[in-house]
């Protein structure tokens, strides 16, 4: 309110505009009308006076200190932000994890409040209870699950962005806007100052209640927010201001108009710009950093995160309902996307965790804060330390090194030190009567196996197969803990593995060790406190195998067949084929024959033209399948008899050379053999290839001799003798390939094809 004060003549019979003309008489110079007719006119002297009156108003209590800078004396500087305190404390929010903490904070309450009202002395009470409730807070945030830190991290009273700034920067200056027309409020930056060096500030911002956070969108930037952000960077690397980002965000705001503006271009353009800033930049992720949206400011030379921070490329809740079609698999979601702190810094995306009170950072703001400024400061004092070329290289390197790996490198001992060891299962044996059932089971499956397709039998004989073999494991060792072999099968074990890693031949000494071992254990075999359950189990285990190679060569030989006939029908089927057949039947029908022995010559030779025609198609078809096909007479086969002999005389050719090759003397004789070759190399001198001869001649020798000196010569010579009288009978034409007797047939004089399968199966 404007007061003029004159003389205390009064304006009676003269207007206002006469007394302002006269340019002495009322002092009054060059003021508006319009002024003067707002205001009050007293005339008490001469002079006039126009005093000014400023409005009281409330004084506002900012975050920063009282005299922030001191060119403005004991003022305040309202401009530098329109961050304000919060006029009523926020509400306190219990989350669902945090209830059983709820309850005991309520005794505490109750038991004070008793102690108040009846004057008695509760004390004691009141610091046990105290106690647990500290003791439970403890255990309860030093083993938080990842969802639960994601819901801390999304606590509505957690400190936001400029609560830490207020709290860590001597002074602040809020700069506002992209230079492109608008000011995006989810995005703060600005310049201050920590301990008297400069840095420029710039992070997300989120609202502390509901009409803070439409404002500042929950913390959600558009592109213009992105385009402010990138402003400042290129102020920041100009002037050679240090950056430090804050990210709190659940990602970038995706509306329509948003896209339409260039989300993902502004998005882009901030990843590219900030690996060529030649200044320090460091981010911390003091909430949740949500994909691109948080990435746009942090690409950094050092990423640090709030203990109860989450950094991630989809929220676990969209993570859930991609992988599991529902949301509520939100949990699961946060433990395999590995988005907290510690699981960040094992991966090295994270560089470093900033530790936060027991609660959260919600329960101690400016301890958190302090913690932060620590944590800047040791940043940037190390980055400070590189020039701008190790700088660009360091930020460069950082993002490189993500996700690579290098095979055959050791592992930092370190390192493997704090490695979470690999939990085994432990292996149990199965009981015998359990296991009973489950081969029953299977018998019966087996049996029925012509009613019904062969695929799951073969499965479930796979699968019973498998847990034979891990359930005799078991045995034997349960059997050899009882014997008491334990400790020198271990140490047997210890030499085997040393002498294959110097890639040495076993020496001669420590395969008798293992022999006599071997022969030990089985001798004591049967006195094992578990030997009728090994039995048995060993008993199944060679059941089920002959069961599945007969179950493979059942399935082979099916799908054979179905191959084979279905090639022959095809040959049959050809138009030629049956032109043929049936020119036959009509000619045999026009003679009126019964048998064979009413058809004339040439009839018969016609037939027999026609059979040899078909013979030679199938058996082309046959080869075209891979198969060897061979016609042969019933009687230039050898008879089953004769192949049985040398069946037999072939196993104990066999066993004898196995039971001669166990011998001490020979085995000695063939270890020494393996030792000299093993040193003389590729390139053998004179000496070495004498003995080597040497021993070859020794072992040909001691193997001669002793098959010579048994009955098998004698066999041998009989079956030449009966093959050679059965050739001299009638002949043999039949190919005995890779040394195979073929198979006899007690059919007259009929021709078969025989179609060999490789070396060991045939098919007729």
């Amino acid at each position: 309110m404007a007061s003029i004060s004159n003389s205390a003549v009064a304006f009676t019979g003269t207007t206002a505009s006469d007394l302002l003309r006269s340019s002495k008489s009322s002092g009054v110079i060059g003021i508006p009308l319009r002024t003067l007719g707002k205001a009050r006119f007293s005339v008490k002297t001469r002079d006039l006076s126009v005093v000014a009156k400023a409005r009281k108003v409330k004084k506002h209590e900012y975050p920063w200190p009282e005299d922030p800078d001191p060119n403005v004396k004991g003022g305040l500087l309202t401009h530098l932000s329109h961050f304000k305190p919060l006029k009523e404390k926020p509400k306190p929010v219990t989350l669902d994890f945090e209830k059983p903490l709820v309850a005991l904070e309520k005794k505490i309450i109750d038991v004070r409040k008793m102690a108040n009202e009846t004057g008695l002395d509760f004390s004691d009470q009141i610091a046990s209870l105290e106690n647990k409730y500290q003791q439970a807070l403890k255990d309860l945030y030093t083993h938080l699950t990842p969802i639960q830190r994601v819901s801390i991290a999304r606590h509505p009273n957690r400190p936001t962005f400029l609560d830490h700034i207020f709290s860590i920067t001597d002074k602040f200056v809020e700069l506002h806007g992209d230079r492109a027309g608008y000011d995006d409020p989810a995005i703060v930056t600005g310049i201050g100052t920590i301990d008297g060096k400069r840095y420029m500030f710039m992070g997300h911002q989120k609202g502390r209640n509901t009409k803070e956070n439409i404002m500042r969108n929950f913390g959600m930037p558009t592109p213009h927010g992105y385009r402010k952000a990138l402003r400042m960077m290129y102020y920041a690397d100009h002037h050679g201001f240090p950056i430090v980002t804050f990210i709190d965000t659940p990602g970038a705001f995706a509306d329509l108009k948003s896209e339409e503006l260039g989300q993902g271009e502004a998005i882009a353009h901030n990843l590219r710009t900030m690996f060529g800033l030649k200044v320090p930049i460091v981010s911390i992720v003091i909430g949740e950093g949500g994909s691109g949206g948080a990435l746009a400011i942090g690409c950094a030379n050092k990423l640090l995160m709030l203990e109860n921070a989450v950094f991630y490329v989809a929220s676990p809740e969209a993570c859930a309902a991609i992988l599991w079609k529902t949301a509520k698999a939100s949990p699961k979601a946060a433990e395999k996307l590995k988005i907290t702190g510690p699981e960040l810094c094992k991966l090295q995306i994270a560089d470093g965790i900033i530790p936060e009170p027991l609660g959260g950072a919600h329960a101690d703001p400016s301890w958190t804060s302090q913690q932060i400024k620590n944590a800047i400061n040791e940043s940037m004092d190390e980055l400070g330390k590189m020039d701008t070329e190790a700088l660009l290289k360091h930020r460069m390197l950082k993002f490189r090194k993500i996700g690579g790996f290098q095979e055959g490198v050791p592992v930092d001992p370190m390192r493997k030190v704090n490695m979470k060891k690999k939990e085994e299962p432990i292996a149990r044996k199965t009981p015998v009567l359990v296991l009973e059932d489950e081969v029953e089971k299977l018998k019966q499956q087996i049996s029925k196996v012509k009613e019904s397709s062969s695929k799951p039998t073969e499965l479930a004989l796979n699968e019973m197969i498998e847990k034979l073999k891990k359930e005799i494991d078991l045995e034997y060792s349960a059997a050899v803990e009882a014997m008491g072999l334990q400790d020198r099968l271990s140490n047997l074990r210890e030499e085997c593995l040393k002498a294959n890693s110097q890639d040495n031949l076993m020496h001669p000494v420590l395969i008798d060790k293992i022999e006599k071992l071997s022969d030990e254990f089985n001798k004591g075999l049967s006195t094992a406190p578990n030997y009728a359950s090994l039995k048995y189990k060993l008993d199944r285990l060679k059941e089920f195998s002959k069961a599945k190679i007969a179950l493979e060569k059942k399935s082979k030989g099916d799908e054979l067949k179905m191959d084979i006939n279905k090639k022959l029908k095809e040959v049959m089927d050809r138009p030629e084929m049956k032109e043929k057949i049936q020119a036959l039947k009509a000619e045999i029908q026009k003679l009126g024959a019964s048998s064979v022995a009413d058809l004339d010559e040439g009839t018969k030779e016609s037939i027999a033209k026609t059979k040899k025609e078909i013979e030679l198609e199938l058996a082309n078809v046959l080869k075209s399948m891979d198969l060897d096909v061979e016609i042969v007479k019933a009687k230039e086969l050898i008879n089953q008899d004769t192949k049985a002999k040398a069946e037999s005389l072939k196993e104990e050719t066999n066993k004898k050379i196995e039971n001669l090759m166990k011998s001490s003397d020979l085995k000695n004789t063939v270890e020494l053999l393996k030792l000299e070759v093993a040193k003389a190399g590729k390139t053998p001198d004179t000496a070495s290839k004498n003995k080597i001869e040497a021993l070859e001649q020794q072992i040909k020798q001691k193997l001669s001799a002793a098959i010579n000196s048994s009955e098998i010569k004698e066999k041998h010579e009989e079956l030449l003798a009966e093959i050679e009288a059965l050739e001299s009978d009638g002949g043999s034409n039949g190919s005995l390939k890779n040394d195979d007797l073929k198979e006899a047939s007690s059919k007259n004089d009929e021709s078969r094809v025989e179609i060999n399968l490789g070396a060991n199966r045939s098919f007729t």
